[in-house]
C-alpha cells in the first residue's frame, strides 16, 4: 500500500481570487501540515483553452506562485512544480488515452459547462476534450490517495478512479501472481496469514468495506514483508490483478463555492472575481457595486438575504451576531445596502493583509521562486519516474 498523498494542482490563467483561496488554497494549507502534498501548476491545462495566446501563461505562472507563497503555502511542507517539467505526467496521459473510452470524457459535467461560458472560444480540440485524462494523469502518477477540490471536480476524481481501475483490471496481470501471492501470505505468519485470508474472503464474497480496511491495516504493519510481496497482497485481497496505479479520494473544503460579485461560482473569466492581493481601494469598490435583492429598489424597501449575492459573503466571512443583524436589518429595511455591505469589506482587506506582506519578498527577489520551484521539479520528477517504471513494465514497454 503507497502512503498517504495529496496532489493538487491549478491552471495559471492569471492571478489568483478569493474564490481559489476559499475553494483550495485554505485546505491546501490545512493539508500540507498532515499530509505529504505535491502542489502543481498546470501550465499544459493553460493550453487547453488559451493555445492561441500562450504567451500569457508564463508570466500567470510566476504570478501565481506568488500568490500560493502569499496565501501561506509553505515551501518548507509541500512540494512545489510545474507541470511541464515533469515530461512523465505527458508519457502516462498518452498511454491511459490508448484505453481510456471516448465517452468517459465526453460525460464529465465541467466539458459541457465551459464550453457554454466560454462559447467565444474554439474549444472544438482533442486537447480540451482530453484534459480530465491529462488531469487524471496528474495524479495517478504520484499514487496519490487525496485529492483536494471543490465540489465542481468531483466528476473528474471519480473518472480517475475509474481510470485507474481500469489500468490495473488490464495491465496488473503478473506470471504466476496467485501463486506469488499466496506465498506471500505464508510470510506473514500463521495467524496473521489465516486472519489475512478470512477477511479477503469476507471482502470478496460479502462485500465488507471494514473487512478490507482491516486486512490493510495489518499489512501497513507487517515488518517481514518486501515492498513487491506488500503491493500483491494488496491486490489480492481485491482480486487477482497486481494495484499500479492507486485510486484517488476527493477532499472537499467547508466552502468550496465562494460565490462571485454576481452570485455565479467567482471566475475570472466571469468578469466576477476579487484577486488575491487586491489594491484596497479596488475591493472597496468591487463589494460595493455588488447587485443586491432586486426588490430592495429603495432604501426604504424590505429584502431578502437569500436573494442577495451578498449574503453568501456574510456566510463566508462574518460572525453569527453580523449575521444575524444582517437578517434583521435587510427584512426590515433597518439598514441600507451599503451598510450591509461594509462588514464583508472589512474582513476581506483583513484578510488580505497578510498576504501582501508575504507577497513582498518574492516581489522584491523573484530568484526566490524559481529557487523553490526549481527544488521541487526534482522531487516531482524522482516520483513520477518511479511511477512510470512500473507502467512501462506492466504495458510491456520496458524492453531495451
Amino acid at each position: 500500500m503507497y502512503p498517504d498523498r495529496v496532489v493538487s494542482g491549478m491552471r495559471p490563467t492569471g492571478s489568483m481570487h478569493l474564490g481559489h483561496f476559499h475553494g483550495a488554497l485554505k485546505n491546501w494549507i490545512k493539508m500540507q501540515s498532515e499530509h505529504p502534498c505535491l502542489f502543481f501548476v498546470a501550465d499544459w491545462h493553460a493550453l487547453t483553452t488559451h493555445y492561441d495566446d500562450p504567451a500569457i501563461i508564463e508570466r500567470s505562472v510566476w504570478e501565481m506562485l506568488v500568490d500560493w507563497l502569499a496565501a501561506g503555502v509553505d515551501p518548507s511542507q509541500a512540494t512545489l512544480f510545474i507541470q511541464s517539467k515533469v515530461p512523465e505526467h505527458a508519457e502516462l496521459h498518452l498511454l491511459l488515452s490508448m484505453a481510456t473510452p471516448l465517452g468517459w470524457l465526453e460525460r464529465v459535467p465541467t466539458y459541457k459547462d465551459q464550453v457554454e461560458n466560454l462559447a467565444n472560444k474554439d474549444l472544438s480540440t482533442y486537447g480540451f476534450l482530453g484534459y480530465p485524462l491529462l488531469q487524471a494523469a496528474d495524479v495517478l502518477i504520484y499514487r496519490a490517495s487525496l485529492v483536494p477540490v471543490g465540489e465542481d471536480q468531483v466528476p473528474h476524481i471519480e473518472m480517475m478512479r475509474e481510470i485507474a481501475r481500469r489500468f490495473n483490471h488490464l495491465y496488473g496481470k503478473e506470471k504466476g501472481f496467485e501463486e506469488k501471492s499466496i506465498e506471500a501470505v505464508k510470510k506473514l505468519g500463521s495467524k496473521r496469514a489465516k486472519l489475512y485470508l478470512e477477511l479477503r474472503t469476507e471482502y470478496q464474497q460479502e462485500g465488507r468495506d471494514d473487512a478490507l480496511d482491516q486486512a490493510h491495516a495489518m499489512l501497513d504493519e507487517a515488518q517481514n514483508l518486501s515492498n513487491i510481496d506488500r503491493e500483491r497482497l494488496f491486490g489480492y485481497l481485491e482480486g487477482s490483478r497486481k494495484l499500479i496505479l492507486v485510486e484517488p479520494h476527493a477532499k472537499l473544503t467547508a466552502a468550496s463555492r465562494l460565490p462571485g460579485l454576481d452570485g455565479r461560482k467567482m471566475s475570472k473569466s466571469y468578469g466576477n472575481a476579487i484577486a488575491l492581493r487586491e489594491d484596497k481601494d479596488s475591493v472597496t469598490k468591487k463589494i460595493r457595486t455588488m447587485p443586491t435583492d432586486p426588490a430592495r429598489v429603495r432604501r426604504t424597501d424590505v429584502g431578502d438575504p437569500l436573494k442577495c449575492p451578498v449574503w453568501q459573503l456574510h456566510e463566508v466571512y462574518s460572525s453569527n451576531a453580523t449575521r444575524e443583524w444582517v437578517v434583521k436589518g435587510c427584512t426590515t429595511a433597518g439598514i441600507g445596502c451599503l451598510e450591509c455591505k461594509q462588514p464583508v469589506i472589512d474582513a476581506v482587506i483583513a484578510e488580505q493583509e497578510p498576504m501582501h506582506e508575504r507577497a513582498q519578498q518574492y516581489l522584491d527577489d523573484p530568484t526566490l521562486v524559481r529557487a523553490i520551484v526549481a527544488d521541487g521539479c526534482d522531487k516531482a520528477r524522482k516520483l513520477a519516474q518511479e511511477t512510470m517504471r512500473d507502467v512501462r513494465e506492466a504495458m510491456g514497454l520496458s524492453y531495451s
